[in-house]
């Protein structure tokens, strides 16, 4: 046998147990992670050339409370909604050739966010507003 193939496969076992394996917890306590990605969001433009283009926007929700998580995860067709109305609208007030307003942008799917899940707390994050 191999003893550096030995070696390795001993490195990478080790490596792969956690101390909340080792533990027996089995990762009960490990926080769950805050940030929730949304598909992207597109609407259509008019481009400086007459042609209809695209607008794409990424957005995700940062919420760090589990119960705002959870109405997050339950929300998120409602959240979609919302977003590719405000997107839309968005689009529809673009002039040709001009950059989006993304300031306004954030405010008013922020103002969506809150008002889809009845609540403050989750924060929308931006990640990509294109035109093309």
């Amino acid at each position: 046998m191999d003893r550096r193939a030995l070696l390795g496969l001993a490195a990478v076992a080790a490596a792969a147990t956690t101390p909340a394996m080792a533990g027996g917890g089995g990762g009960g306590g490990a926080p769950q992670p805050s940030y929730m990605r949304l598909p992207t969001i597109t609407a259509n433009v008019r481009r400086p050339d007459g042609r209809r283009g695209v607008m794409t926007v990424e957005t995700g929700i940062d919420a760090p409370d589990a119960a705002l998580r959870a109405r997050v995860a339950q929300s998120a067709p409602r959240l979609r909604a919302a977003y590719a109305a405000v997107v839309q609208t968005s689009a529809n007030a673009l002039l040709p050739g001009h950059p989006p307003d993304v300031e306004r942008l954030v405010v008013s799917l922020q103002a969506a966010t809150d008002t889809a899940l009845g609540r403050r707390g989750a924060r929308l994050l931006i990640g990509t507003v294109m035109v093309v």
